[in-house]
């Protein structure tokens, strides 16, 4: 038995798979590709397959992983055309790798946000408020936790932000604290900037370029 990561792409009408269709999806792709899992010992076993950092509905992933286990003689060549010969639209294996990283390592992700407005001024005003409001440090906003809601500063979850305008589109490059114990959702960033000011975007596209460890290095 060893321990397989898989990287796959998520676009398209795929964004609107939930992550529990995923696993369903994921688990059928699979089986359908004839990879040798490993199945869990017990009086109910079934294959292992995690999905490290599950990807919010809606959004983009350009390389997001998922582990399983396998028994027998595959190569990583021949896992990645298996799958990809059964997936279904919008989603594509892009890598098929060894773990190098252990999964507790992810600390932060990588985000692409695309939010177009009405004008050109209404782009122009709310990059540059966006910004002012992330320097300043102070962005409240209520947040779900497994405790209930409460109030938070999302700004303590920001590493990095910036905001440009093309014409009536603002482009936000951010990187966010991501993993199990501190994780803040690129759409709770953007309504809460976006509520700031009373603003609305007619059009807003959300992508996880890439996940980080701790020391911002890229998670493999």
């Amino acid at each position: 038995m060893k321990s397989v990561r898989l990287w796959f792409k998520k676009d398209g009408l795929a964004v609107y798979i939930s992550h529990l269709d995923m696993n369903r999806c994921m688990t059928r792709a699979v089986r359908r590709a004839e990879i040798p899992l490993w199945y869990t010992e017990g009086f109910n076993p079934h294959p292992y397959m995690t999905f490290l950092m599950p990807l919010p509905l809606g959004q983009v992933g350009m390389r997001e992983p998922l582990d399983i286990r396998i028994e027998g003689e595959i190569t990583f060549g021949e896992i990645k055309k298996r799958l990809n010969a059964v997936m279904p639209e919008g989603i594509e294996i892009v890598d098929v790798a060894k773990p190098e990283c252990k999964p507790n390592a992810i600390a932060a992700a990588e985000y692409e946000i695309i939010a177009e407005f009405a004008s050109e001024g209404e782009a122009e005003g709310f990059a540059a408020g966006a910004k002012s409001v992330i320097d300043g440090g102070v962005l409240n906003a209520e947040k779900r936790s497994k405790k209930g809601i409460k109030t938070v500063n999302l700004c303590e979850m920001v590493r990095s932000f910036s905001a440009e305008t093309d014409e009536k589109n603002v482009c936000i490059r951010t990187v966010l604290a991501a993993g199990n114990t501190v994780n803040l959702n690129a759409e709770l960033l953007l309504n809460s900037l976006l509520s700031q000011f009373a603003a609305q975007a007619e059009n807003v596209t959300i992508v996880r370029t890439k996940l980080l460890q701790e020391d911002l290095s890229i998670f493999e």
